[in-house]
Parts: C-alpha cells; sequence; structure tokens
C-alpha cells in the first residue's frame, strides 16, 4: 500500500507535471485534490507536449484519474479537455472519475474574478480570471453549488433563484454593470453540462480509499505551490485553497494515516506568475536568460514567468509545511550557461537584522543574502547518471539539499520521461 502526494514546493509552475507522469508508472490511480482549472500540467509525451488543467495526468498512461471533491470544476472547461483527451485516443469514460460533491465554477464567478481584478488596478492579485476565486468563497459561504445538486433539477432552480438576484444586485451597484445574469439561461447551461457528464460521477473518497485498501498505489497531485496556499502562503497573494500536502487529506477525502511520501517539486532556481512578493526576482538579462532557457510561460495563461534564484529560506519552510520527505529538483540544465550561480540563505532588513526563516512581515521590505557557486559551464540535459554530472552540478545540487534540510531523490535534466535520474529506490516506500 502507497499513497504519495506531489506538491510544489515554491509559487507552483515547478514542473509537477513531468513528475506525476514520470511516478504514474507505478500508479493505480491519480488523485487531483485541489484548485481548478487555474492550473495547467505541461507533460511532454512521445515528442508531443499535452496540456491539462482539470484531468489528472496520469489519463496519458491509462491510468485511473480521479478530479476529487476540492477540486472546483468549471464543466464547460472541463468538458472542452475531455473532448481533447479522445483526440489523442484514450478511453476517457472507463479512466476518469469525478466526485459527485465538487463544487462548481458559475458564470458569476468568472465575471466577478475579471471585474475584481480590473477594480483593483495596479493592486490586482494577478489571479487567472477564471473565477476560482469567487468559486471558493461561495463554497465556505455555503451559497456554492455542487454537482450533485444538478441531478434534481428543481432543487438547482430553487437555488439559483436565491442566488442569482444577489449576484445582479452586486452587478448593479457595486460593479456598475448594466448586464444582468438570468436564471432560466444557467439553469438551462449547466443542466446540458450535467446532461455530459453525470456518467463519470461517484464518491471518489470511497474509491480512493477502497483502491489503497486493495494494496495498490495512489498518486495525489496538486495545483500551484506552497506559497499559494490560503494559509500559509504569500497572502493577500494566494490562491483560494489549500496547496499545501494536507490539502489532500480534505480534498480527496482520505487519512493522513493513509500518507506514504510527499514530494517536494522545486525548480533549480525560482519562478513566479502574477503579483505578489518575490524576494530573489532578477530584473536583469540573467532573470531574461532564465525566463528564455527555461521557456517560462503559463501553461494555462501564456502569461511570462517572472524569474530569479533559487530561495533556500523559502523551500526550507515549504519543507516543513508540508512534511516533504524528498524532493525532486526541475529544470537542471537551465543553469547549465551561466558562470556562477547564487543561492538566497537568508534575508536582511533595512537595519541590517539577518533572518534565516521567513519573517512575519512583509518580505518585499528584505534583501535577500545570496551564497555564490561556482556554475559548471556544459550541458547536463540528457544525462541519467547522478555521478555523469559535473562536479560543481553536484555541489549545487548538495547544498540545496543541505540548506532546506530534505534528501533529493529525482533530478530532471530535460522535459523527456527519459531524462530523469532516480537517487532512490524508496520513492513509493
Amino acid at each position: 500500500m502507497a499513497c504519495v502526494i506531489v506538491v510544489g514546493s515554491q509559487w507552483g509552475d515547478e514542473g509537477k507535471g513531468k513528475i506525476v507522469d514520470f511516478l504514474t508508472e507505478h500508479a493505480a490511480m491519480v488523485v487531483r485534490y485541489q484548485g481548478g482549472n487555474n492550473a495547467g500540467h505541461t507533460v511532454k509525451f512521445k515528442d508531443q507536449s499535452y496540456i491539462l488543467h482539470l484531468i489528472p495526468s496520469g489519463i496519458l498512461r491509462n491510468k485511473t484519474s480521479v478530479i476529487g471533491n476540492g477540486v472546483v470544476v468549471d464543466p464547460k472547461s472541463l468538458l472542452k479537455e475531455i473532448e481533447d483527451v479522445r483526440q489523442w485516443n484514450l478511453p476517457v469514460n472507463d479512466l476518469l472519475k469525478i466526485s459527485n460533491t465538487a463544487h462548481l465554477v458559475m458564470p458569476y464567478h468568472r465575471l466577478f474574478d475579471q471585474l475584481r481584478e480590473k477594480q483593483k488596478g495596479s493592486g490586482k492579485i494577478g489571479t487567472t480570471g477564471r473565477g476560482i476565486g469567487p468559486a471558493y468563497a461561495d463554497k465556505v459561504s455555503r451559497s456554492g453549488i455542487r454537482l450533485i445538486d444538478l441531478s434534481k433539477p428543481d432543487q438547482f432552480q430553487k437555488k439559483l433563484e436565491e442566488i442569482i438576484p444577489e449576484k445582479n444586485c452586486m452587478l448593479k451597484y457595486y460593479f456598475k454593470e448594466e448586464q444582468e445574469l438570468s436564471v432560466t439561461a444557467i439553469r438551462d447551461e449547466y443542466l446540458g453540462y450535467f446532461d455530459q457528464l453525470r456518467h463519470l460521477l461517484c464518491d471518489t473518497s470511497l474509491l480512493i480509499n477502497e483502491t489503497i485498501e486493495a494494496g495498490k498505489s495512489v498518486l495525489c497531485e496538486g495545483a500551484q505551490g506552497t506559497f499559494l496556499d490560503i494559509d500559509h502562503g504569500t497572502y493577500p497573494f494566494v490562491t483560494s485553497s489549500n496547496t499545501l500536502a494536507g490539502g489532500m487529506c480534505t480534498g480527496a477525502g482520505v487519512g493522513p494515516n493513509k500518507v506514504s511520501q510527499i514530494i517536494g517539486i522545486t525548480k533549480a532556481y525560482t519562478t513566479r506568475v502574477g503579483s505578489g512578493p518575490f524576494p530573489t526576482e532578477l530584473h536583469d538579462g540573467v532573470g531574461e536568460f532564465l525566463r528564455k532557457e527555461g521557456a517560462e510561460f503559463g501553461a494555462t495563461t501564456g502569461r511570462p514567468r517572472r524569474c530569479g534564484w533559487f530561495d533556500a529560506v523559502l523551500v526550507r519552510q515549504a519543507v516543513r509545511l508540508n512534511g516533504i520527505t524528498s524532493l525532486a529538483i526541475m529544470k537542471m540544465d537551465v543553469l547549465d550557461k551561466l558562470e556562477t550561480i547564487k543561492i538566497a540563505v537568508a534575508y536582511q532588513d533595512s537595519q541590517g537584522n539577518t533572518f534565516s526563516e521567513l519573517p512575519p512581515i512583509d518580505v518585499d521590505q528584505l534583501q535577500p543574502v545570496y551564497e555564490e557557486l561556482p556554475g559548471w559551464n556544459c550541458p547536463t540535459q540528457h544525462i541519467t547518471e547522478y555521478e555523469a554530472l559535473p562536479l560543481a552540478a553536484r555541489t549545487y545540487l548538495e547544498r540545496l539539499s543541505e540548506l532546506v534540510n530534505a534528501p533529493i531523490a529525482i533530478l530532471s535534466t530535460g522535459p523527456r520521461r527519459e531524462e530523469t535520474i532516480i537517487l532512490t529506490d524508496q520513492l513509493w516506500g
């Protein structure tokens, strides 16, 4: 029996899709437990890139793929994604399972998300505008709509008749918008979606637990990264769900005693999409080099990612918050051409005080304290044996491991599945 969680240890976009795809070979089931279609996993498979937003990437390996109750589902987006997967000649109906208690992203969620960002101007959060935050807000305020609610059209209409007048009031008097939401139009649209999805719905918590108890391995993938967590991230520049490993327990309905490994995915440098603090961000040629060399553009939005040096203070906290048992280091090869490489090992404030852990103040007020290491100035892409890496590259990796208090279990040296070095035989133990 093994239940492995794959979690981002920075601000998301660390390369979880590749590692999930790599580990899927040993799993019977892959579970997505939080977030919505504001996330994207890119998988390189048979020289073709696949981008998935809601469906777990395990589906590419013909594994049972579960969308858990902690995910907020935009049914229009999901149906498009299902159609895309069908075009790849994969048996979606046999593989995909969706929680019947997952909450829905409604048209007013997308609309309010975009209007609020527009209203904030330069102070915007940097959301994808896909309605994820407002959907979670309604879930918490107990005015959300779940997939199972659509199984009873009369009750669904009654809920809409309670919700829509309030939303229209906000549109008219708060956002000063002339448009009105229609109960009938939304009811008909979403009942149409439900008819296409109902055969995929089930009690996914029961399904996942039965799979684990049968002695089969389950791989759980989170969206975004540790520091976009609603409770432990760089608030308010965060997402609206719990991105930590602990979010799996609630978002998939699995007890923590079932978890065997927590693998933290981290880039060999740092990136962030959207607004918010980023102490090691580079606004110079090196930052642009990392963006270009690493093809750092969002899988969901296409937005250019902000790039900077590896932040050991950040990742060390991620190790603690998630209980990370080992790390997967991604995009090592992006650093191949650099003469020197920096690692942030602490922060300093304007008074010269040094912090070795993230302080409870705005980190934008702090300056990173860097440690410099020599680069290796030779290609590491395609290397599949740790001993074949340049000495300087191994020294860099070993220093990262030491600074963040976690062993490195996986090293990625390129986008393809085979461009991977495994440093342990205990990934599923």
